[in-house]
């Protein structure tokens, strides 16, 4: 992924002129496209204009026509381009499907490493700031099968659960992608500014920020949209009953993604929020294993990490015959079934693997049988 989008044009000053105006999230920046057509439209217009949209008043009004003649737009791009950042904007190819997907997906994201298309299969782990040595067990070993399985790890760079949640993706060789509340330039907390480098050598560091932005207290419950966002389900490993990992869980079921949590010890404070989550409906987990059986059809075919088309996340478990029985079933060309003896042919299987190895494919809930000695994918 390059530093920067190929030409730095007008469209993308005005992208990211807009990203900084102060009280301007995603949401709002959504209302003042859809009344003014374009950032270049936003700026164009007079506060009074502005005005008239949702909850924007006179003050707000005011900073954005500010902005409309300031460099700001030009230095934050100055920036990217001395700290190696990419700019993506909503709608950009590289920009991540799955985010793009929630009801306020950020207008920009500023990235540094790299995205790439098997971030798609992605799970988020989050959880106590203040874990006990089994929580931090449990999330570095939860990171670990995940990666191991052919998933990515996203979580939110902060202490506890989330270092121990990254730090055990990459031990274990994976993928992981931290969401900041800071700039990409500005690591929060400082202590974790070398693993915010092994982050970047094994996957990337997000934020919807300016690069060298502060934290402040709003800052970090908008990111949790984006870690559960980026994900096909989150893991909540220890959280208080009052944890931001709970408001990413409640995200994360608002998404229409899985909420996986791990049960702790009753007399624990910070397994109080786990158990109201696995009382509320939220799945248990005691494996990785349970992750994975869960997670359901993907929102459109991605690309694994050694570059097979997957469609569900059951696909990266499958062995060599399931593999070949399913390249088998999608080399019909049918988007709806096929003939199983026709499978048997395509295959070059005895028929007795090919039916044995459809009833494992069907019990994982990647194909379904149908009437006339036919399958099809689910």
């Amino acid at each position: 992924m390059s530093a920067l989008s190929p030409v730095v044009d007008d469209e993308l000053l005005n992208h990211v002129r807009l990203a900084c105006v102060p009280g301007i999230g995603s949401r709002l920046r959504r209302m003042l496209l859809e009344r003014f057509g374009s950032p270049q439209g936003v700026f164009s217009a007079t506060p009074q204009e502005i005005a008239t949209v949702g909850r924007i008043g006179p003050k707000l009004s005011a900073s954005i026509s500010a902005l409309a003649t300031s460099p700001i737009a030009t230095d934050v791009l100055a920036e990217c381009r001395r700290g190696g950042v990419a700019v993506l904007v909503e709608g950009d190819d590289r920009y991540p499907g799955l985010l793009s997907r929630i009801d306020d997906p950020p207008g920009l994201l500023f990235v540094r490493g790299e995205l790439k298309p098997c971030d798609a299969l992605a799970v988020a782990i989050v959880g106590s700031r203040h874990p006990s040595p089994y929580g931090q067990r449990i999330a570095s070993h939860l990171a670990g099968g995940l990666v191991r399985a052919g998933y990515t790890v996203v979580s939110g760079l902060a202490r506890g659960i989330d270092a121990a949640a990254h730090r055990g993706a990459i031990d274990a060789g994976g993928r992981t992608i931290a969401v900041l509340g800071t700039g990409v330039l500005n690591i929060y907390p400082p202590e974790h500014a070398d693993l915010a480098a092994e982050v970047i050598s094994h996957g990337a560091l997000l934020s919807e920020a300016p690069p060298l932005a502060e934290g402040h207290a709003g800052a970090f419950p908008q990111r949790n949209r984006i870690v559960s966002g980026l994900a096909l389900g989150t893991i909540v490993v220890e959280a208080a009953e009052r944890s931001g990992a709970l408001i990413t869980a409640r995200l994360a079921g608002e998404q229409g993604r899985e909420v996986f949590a791990v049960p702790g010890q009753v007399d624990c404070r910070t397994a109080r929020g786990c158990h109201r989550l696995i009382r509320d409906g939220a799945t248990l987990v005691e494996s990785v294993d349970h992750v994975l059986e869960e997670l359901g059809p993907l929102f459109e075919t991605s690309t694994s990490a050694d570059g097979r088309a997957v469609r569900s996340p059951a696909e990266l478990q499958l062995g060599d015959i399931e593999q070949q029985v399913l390249a088998a079933v999608d080399a019909s060309g049918s988007p709806s079934s096929v003939d199983i003896d026709g499978i048997v042919a395509a295959s070059g299987l005895a028929a007795s693997q090919v039916l044995s190895t459809i009833g494992v494919l069907e019990m994982r809930r990647i194909i379904r049988r149908l009437p006339g000695n036919r399958v099809g994918r689910m």
